[in-house]
C-alpha cells in the first residue's frame, strides 16, 4: 500500500504538518502555524478516506525530529490494563501514562521528558487500589517512577522539582518518609503519601504543585487538599472521575509546556510536541477532546499539537453543546486543495465559559484522489501488458473511479484487485467486485474485493453508538437497506428484517448511525455514499442464488407502495414525486418491466414536463445481477409487441436506465439513442408530443459528456471527480 497516496500537499517541505509541528520532515525549522492559542485539528471523513494511515504517515516523518505520539483510542488495550484495578486506573489514565512513557525515553533534539506533575497525580489515584494496603499502594504508584525523573548515566536526575531522587519511588515514599507501620485505612495511606511527596518537593516543585493542584474545584488554593480531592473523585466514578481525568490531561501538557518554556528547553527544543489520536470518535478519545478543548476555551494554553480523526463532517455532535449544528458558527475548515491553511482564531470572546467547543476546531477535510493520482495507482499495479492499446486499463479506471468515489482506501484496494482483471467494454462496474484480492498476512488466500471492503469499511468501523446487540446484523441490515430511498423505505425493510427481535432499530436511528459513521447523505437514497451503495447492492444480489434476496426486497417495497396508491387518503412525498412513481421504480428492478412500460405509455399524452421527471425518478436504479440486455433493447434489437408509442417507450426507458444507472460507460452511442427516441416521440400525435424535441437536446448532451439526467447528492459526488 501506498501510504503517502493524496497526502503530498499536506506532507511537503512546506506542508501543513510541518509549518504545525516545527520543522518539515527533513529537519529544516519552519514558521509556525497558529499560537500560542492553537486549535485543536480533526481530520474528518468516513470510513475509507485515509484519517488513520495519515496519522501514521505523519508520525513516521516527524517523530525522529519533534516528539510526536500517536494513540489509537479504538484499541482495548487501555481499558484492559486497567481492568484489575478499576479504583486506581482508567482507560484514560493508561493512555495518559503510555504518552508520558513513550516521552521519557524520547531521544530526538532536545532528549527526553520528565514528568512530575503528572506523576503526582496518578500517585494520589494509586490509593484506590482493591487492597488498599501500603505495599499495595505502593506497587502500584512503581508503576509510575520512571515519569517524575530523567534517567541518565550513573543514576536518575531529578531537576530542580524533587529534593533528591526518587528511586523507588513508591515504597521509598511510603518508606523511607514514614517508616512506621501504617494501618489498612485507605485514608490514612492517602494522606501519607501526600505527605510524602509533598516532603520530597524541593521549591520549585512545592510552588508548581501548589499552582496546579491547588486550583482543583474545591481546594481553595491548597494543593494537599486539591489531590485528595483528585483522588476522591477519581474513585467515586462517574462525572467525578472525568473532572480528575481531565485535570491529570493538563498536569501532562503542563509537564510539556515547562519543557519547552524552561531556559534550558529554549536553547535545546525545537518546534511543538504532539499527540496524534486515532479512533478519535470513541469514547476515550472524545473525553480526551473534550478536556483539552475545554481547557483552552477557558484560557490555558500549551504548544502541544493535537490532531484527532473525526468521521462526522461536523467534527462530532459533542463540538456544538446540543445545539443543532446549523445553529453554531461553523468551525474553520482546511482543504488541502486549497494549497494555503485558513487563518484562526476563536469566533467568540475568549472569556466566553459556555462558548461551544467546536470554536476551538480547526476542521481537516481529508482529500479525495484527483483524477491523475487515481489512473497513477491503477496503472501502478497493473502486471503485465495492456491489450489494445490500454483500452482495459481506461476501463478499469473509469469503474474504480466511479465506485471508489476518489476514497483512497477504495482506490487502493480496487486497484489491487483489479491488476489482472479484464473487463469488457460494455461491463457493469460492479463486475469489478468479484476480483479476487490477496492480502499481505493471508497466506495464499484470497478473498472477493467487495468482501474485502465490506469488512474493513463497515464491520470493521461500525457506529461507536450502535448498540452491542446491533453488532450481529448491522452489515445484513445495511445491505437491504441498499434498495431504500427514504425513512419510509428503509422502516419497512427493518420492520421485516427485525421481526422476532425484542430491541430493533428504526429508520430515524439507522440514519443518525450513518452519519455518525461519516457517511454522507442523498435525498433520493438512504444509504447516501454511491461506493457504499454499490457495494451493498452487490452483496444483496448474492445473498442467495438467483439474486432472491433482491427481488423479495424490491417485492416488498413495491406492494407497500401499491397499497399506499390504493389508500385516497394517502400523502405524497418523500423520495419521489408521486407514490405510483415509487411503486414503478421498485417493480421495474424486480422483473416489472412491461408493467412501467404499460404505465408510462399510458401517462404520457398531455403532461410530457411531468412524464419526463417521472421517467427519471423510476429508471434512476441499480440493474440486477445476470446479462444485460438494456443496451440491445434500447436499441430496438429486442422484439416488444405494441403500438409504436408503447414500443418507443420501452426503448427509451431502457436508454435513460442506463444512464441513470451510472455503473456503465455511456458516451456518444447513448447520446444518440436518447435523442432518436425523444425525436420520434415527438413527432407523434398526442398532446404536448412537441416538448419533447427540447428534452432530447438536453438529455443527448448530458449523456454524451457522462453527466447524470437526475442529479442528487450521489450524483454530485461522482461529478466531482470528472
Amino acid at each position: 500500500m501506498c501510504e503517502d497516496l493524496g497526502f503530498e500537499r499536506l506532507l511537503g517541505e512546506e506542508g501543513f504538518f510541518a509549518r504545525l509541528l516545527g520543522p518539515s520532515a527533513s529537519g529544516g525549522s519552519r514558521k509556525l502555524l497558529y499560537g500560542p492559542d492553537l486549535p485543536v485539528v480533526l481530520l474528518t471523513g468516513c470510513p475509507g478516506m485515509g484519517k488513520g494511515r495519515l496519522l501514521r504517515v505523519v508520525r513516521d516523518r516527524f517523530a525522529a525530529k519533534v516528539p510526536v505520539i500517536h494513540l489509537d483510542l479504538g484499541s482495548p488495550v487501555y481499558a484492559d490494563r486497567a481492568g484489575p484495578e478499576p479504583h486506581a486506573r482508567s482507560a484514560a489514565t493508561e493512555a495518559l501514562v503510555e504518552v508520558a512513557k513513550r516521552l521519557c525515553i524520547w531521544q530526538g533534539t532536545g532528549g527526553s521528558f520528565v514528568f512530575p506533575r503528572l506523576f503526582t497525580g496518578l500517585a494520589v489515584i494509586a490509593t484506590g487500589v482493591t487492597e488498599g494496603t501500603r505495599d499495595a499502594v505502593a506497587a502500584e504508584v512503581e508503576r509510575y517512577e520512571e515519569l517524575p525523573q530523567r534517567q541518565r548515566f550513573g543514576g536518575r536526575v531529578t531537576g530542580d522539582f524533587w529534593r533528591s531522587a526518587l528511586l523507588g519511588a513508591g515504597r521509598n515514599l511510603l518508606t523511607t518518609y514514614f517508616g512506621q507501620m501504617l494501618d489498612s485505612y485507605e485514608a490514612s495511606v492517602s494522606t501519607a503519601l501526600v505527605d510524602a511527596l509533598f516532603a520530597s518537593l524541593a521549591p520549585r516543585g512545592r510552588t508548581e504543585l501548589a499552582r496546579i493542584y491547588g486550583s482543583y474545584p474545591g481546594a481553595a488554593r491548597q494543593p494537599r487538599i486539591g489531590l485528595r480531592i483528585l483522588a476522591d473523585d477519581f474513585r467515586d466514578g462517574g462525572e467525578g472521575r472525568e473532572l480528575a481525568e481531565t485535570f491529570l490531561f493538563r498536569a501532562l501538557r503542563e509537564d510539556l509546556e515547562a519543557a519547552y518554556a524552561s531556559a534550558s528547553g529554549w536553547l535545546r527544543r525545537v518546534g511543538r510536541p504532539g499527540l496524534l489520536l486515532d479512533h478519535a470518535e470513541s469514547p476515550l478519545g472524545e473525553q480526551l477532546l473534550r478536556a483539552v478543548l475545554t481547557d483552552r476555551r477557558r484560557g490555558q494554553r500549551d504548544r502541544v499539537v493535537i490532531v484527532g480523526t473525526a468521521r462526522r463532517a461536523d467534527g462530532g455532535a459533542f463540538l456544538y453543546g446540543g445545539l443543532p449544528p446549523q445553529e453554531v458558527q461553523a468551525p474553520a475548515e482546511f482543504r488541502p486543495v486549497d494549497g494555503v491553511p485558513p487563518a484562526w482564531s476563536r469566533h467568540t470572546d475568549p472569556e466566553a465559559d459556555q462558548a461551544p467547543l467546536a470554536d476551538g476546531v480547526l476542521l481537516l477535510r481529508m482529500p479525495l484522489l484527483t483524477g491523475d493520482q487515481l489512473r497513477l495507482e491503477t496503472e501502478r499495479r497493473q502486471r503485465r501488458a495492456e491489450p489494445e492499446g490500454g483500452a482495459n486499463r481506461r476501463r478499469v479506471d473509469a469503474a474504480v473511479a466511479r465506485l471508489s468515489g476518489g476514497r483512497p482506501h477504495t482506490v487502493i484496494r480496487l486497484a489491487a484487485a483489479a491488476a489482472a482483471f479484464r473487463m469488457a467494454a460494455d461491463a457493469n462496474d460492479r463486475d469489478i467486485l468479484d476480483a479476487p484480492l490477496h492480502l499481505a498476512g493471508d497466506g495464499t488466500q484470497e478473498r472477493p474485493v467487495a468482501d474485502v471492503l465490506l469488512q474493513e469499511l463497515v464491520e470493521e468501523q461500525l457506529p461507536v453508538r450502535l448498540p452491542t446487540e446491533h453488532h450481529d446484523q448491522w452489515l445484513d441490515l445495511l445491505t437491504h437497506l441498499s434498495v431504500a430511498h427514504d425513512e419510509e423505505c428503509a422502516d419497512v425493510l427493518l420492520r421485516h428484517h427485525q421481526a422476532g427481535r425484542v430491541l430493533r432499530l428504526t429508520a430515524h436511528q439507522v440514519s443518525q448511525l450513518l452519519t455518525d459513521t461519516g457517511w454522507p447523505r442523498c435525498e433520493r437514497h438512504f444509504i447516501g455514499d454511491f461506493g457504499l451503495r454499490q457495494l451493498l447492492v452487490h452483496r444483496l444480489y448474492g445473498l442467495r442464488p438467483d439474486g432472491a434476496a433482491w427481488y423479495a426486497d424490491h417485492h416488498l417495497l413495491r406492494d407497500h407502495f401499491a397499497g399506499r396508491v390504493a389508500d385516497a387518503g394517502a400523502p405524497n412525498g418523500g423520495a419521489f414525486r408521486s407514490l405510483v412513481a415509487h411503486q414503478m421504480n421498485h417493480d421495474l428492478v424486480s422483473g416489472g418491466v412491461d408493467d412501467v412500460v404499460r404505465h408510462l405509455a399510458a401517462t404520457l399524452p398531455g403532461r410530457p414536463g411531468e412524464w419526463c421527471a417521472e421517467l427519471l425518478e423510476i429508471a434512476q436504479a441499480p440493474y440486477p445481477g445476470g446479462a444485460d440486455t438494456r443496451r440491445a433493447r434500447a436499441q430496438g434489437l429486442v422484439a416488444v409487441e405494441g403500438p409504436a408509442l408503447r414500443r418507443t417507450v420501452d426503448e427509451l426507458l431502457h436508454a435513460v436506465w442506463l444512464c441513470e444507472e451510472r455503473t456503465r460507460p455511456t458516451g456518444r452511442e447513448t447520446a444518440r439513442t436518447l435523442a432518436k427516441l425523444l425525436e420520434l416521440l415527438s413527432i407523434m400525435d398526442f398532446e404536448g408530443a412537441g416538448q419533447l424535441g427540447r428534452t432530447a437536446t438536453e438529455w443527448s448532451g448530458l449523456a454524451e459528456n457522462e453527466q447524470p439526467l437526475l442529479r442528487c447528492a450521489c450524483t454530485e459526488q461522482l461529478g466531482r471527480r470528472r
